[in-house]
């Protein structure tokens, strides 16, 4: 059975950081790209960041560009999402996702990746207060 964790959530002040841990089980990971989602209450989903299977592409959406970097220990089975200078808009329930290896991780990646993941997790709770 595939299956996606996350861990690494919490409440933070502004300008704080947190690291955010995809684990996956019951897959072969580097068979897999990775990605963040969020939805914040009364908001849509929408794409955060992505990595391809090796670790060499990421994408990051324009609003967390420079703050948040992605990267992945496929020995592991483990995406990571550092945060860092976070801000109350960053604030949301935090999903991972994975998608096939020959995904696309770049612009409009997570419109393309929504329909088609083959395992999401069941989030973990990120709160940023002001």
């Amino acid at each position: 059975q595939v299956q996606l964790e996350e861990s690494g959530g919490g409440l933070v002040q502004a300008g704080g950081s947190l690291r955010l841990s995809c684990s996956a089980s019951g897959l072969p990971f580097d068979d897999y790209a990775i990605g963040w989602y969020r939805q914040a209450p009364g908001k849509e989903r929408e794409g955060v960041s992505c990595i391809n299977w090796s670790g060499v592409i990421t994408s990051h959406r324009d609003s967390v560009k420079g703050r948040f970097t992605i990267s992945r220990d496929n020995a592991k089975n483990t995406v990571y999402l550092q945060m860092n200078s976070l801000k109350p808009e960053d604030t949301g329930m935090y999903y991972c996702a994975c998608v096939s290896k020959d995904s696309p991780c770049g612009p409009l990646w997570h419109t393309w990746w929504a329909p088609r993941a083959d395992c999401w997790g069941k989030g973990t709770l990120v709160t940023i207060s002001s």
